[in-house]
């Protein structure tokens, strides 16, 4: 049996736009920040896994330059919006094969204003709605379901079809709530909070996702650094006590469908991952304390509810109308804003959700703080359209006291 693999620093800056700053000066920033956490000399890191979907080719290379480490290996990870915990994936995997005992995994992205991930708002305005549940058709007469905007939209509008006790409030309620939550997390691209009423009048993008329940790009970078359990050993009483392990580390993907799917199940690939997360981890979604999932639009976090099995089949609407995924309530659901509010540069997003996590679990998370927080689970969603999906899911516990 391989040896328990445990994050001992985690860092991230700051989302938003830095018009000073490129990539890899984020992702620099955020591990040198990473490796102080851990109070791991750089020389110590044996592999490190890089992303940015921005500048795929050798973003790696180019970040280790910066921190002054070289001749080590380096994967350069791309997997859409998946791509953050795809390389904390790696890095972990590196560590349990022992091809190290320190793995840096770095999630670093320029995006600037490229819009709806990906598409100019200027763009968007030619795409209005002709069908239920945000179809969208340009001025030509194109279907553009390729649009992620409209393919979310579809997969909320698939959902709400399918189940009773959904409709255009309860994903406005998911916005609402995560606006509400970022207000208290220093590091978010928005802090402000947004009425019910305020997310539902807001500008259609969609149907049923208006601006406000559509994440926003921007720049920014995440850091993660883990070691194997014999070198948690090595290291001084507080970080042990601070390490928290990775009790499971689940990446899967979907089947190539001819043609696309539009339909709910489009998230097996995330409810896969999650049933093989908690036989790895031996919990339940009963024993989680907090869940950093993807919120790319207000409709997939709504889906992700049923995806990762936080609720009952078919019983997201009710979930999210008693207030259990408020902070205050029973399963707090993205506590740090969300993709909604806290900002999604992409390659850095799923390296973000660890950060997050991790910070609670140690009792690090201020004002913001899940208390007793124990046992929290990441989520990141990538690709889609015709090329299926991809996932990745963390399950992170607290180190025992």
């Amino acid at each position: 049996m391989s040896e328990a693999v445990w994050v001992v620093g985690a860092a991230m800056t700051k989302f938003g736009r830095y018009d000073d700053l490129d990539a890899f000066q984020l992702g620099a920033q955020a591990a040198r920040a990473a490796l102080a956490d851990a109070d791991v000399p750089i020389r110590d890191v044996g592999v490190l896994a890089a992303g940015c979907l921005q500048e795929s080719n050798n973003a790696g290379q180019l970040l280790l330059r910066h921190i002054g480490q070289t001749g080590i290996p380096c994967y350069n990870v791309l997997n859409g919006c998946a791509t953050g915990g795809t390389a904390v994936r790696t890095a972990v995997m590196a560590v349990k094969a022992g091809e190290c005992d320190v793995a840096l995994a770095v999630g670093m992205e320029k995006m600037g204003k490229v819009g709806l991930l990906g598409v100019s708002h200027r763009k968007a305005e030619r795409f209005q709605p002709t069908g239920p549940y945000g179809a969208v058709m340009n001025l030509e007469g194109v279907v553009g379901t390729n649009l992620m905007p409209a393919w979310f939209a579809l997969i909320g509008g698939e959902y709400a079809d399918r189940y009773d006790g959904v409709g255009f409030e309860q994903f406005a309620k998911v916005a609402e709530k995560n606006h509400a939550h970022s207000t208290l997390n220093p590091l978010a691209q928005y802090q402000k909070p947004f009425t019910l009423g305020e997310v539902m009048d807001a500008e259609m993008i969609a149907y049923p996702n208006t601006l406000l329940m559509c994440s926003p790009t921007g720049d920014g970078a995440a850091a993660v650094v883990v070691v194997s359990e014999s070198k948690l050993r090595t290291l001084g009483l507080s970080q042990q006590a601070r390490a928290v392990k990775v009790s499971a580390s689940v990446i899967t993907s979907d089947p190539y469908r001819d043609g696309g799917d539009m339909q709910h199940d489009t998230f097996t690939t995330t409810r896969n991952a999650a049933d093989q997360a908690y036989e790895t981890a031996g919990v339940g979604p009963d024993d989680l304390d907090l869940v950093e999932l993807h919120d790319c639009f207000a409709t997939a976090e709504l889906c992700h509810y049923d995806s990762l099995r936080l609720c009952e089949p078919g019983g997201a609407g009710d979930f999210i109308d008693s207030g259990a995924p408020w902070r205050d309530g029973r399963l707090p659901v993205n506590v740090s804003g969300g993709l909604l509010s806290k900002g999604h540069p992409i390659a850095a997003t799923g390296v973000a959700n660890v950060y997050e996590v991790t910070t609670h679990l140690r009792g690090e998370a201020g004002a913001r703080q899940i208390d007793g927080a124990r046992v929290g689970l990441t989520h990141v969603l990538g690709g889609g359209v015709n090329g299926g999906w991809t996932t990745v899911v963390h399950i992170l516990e607290k180190a025992a006291s």
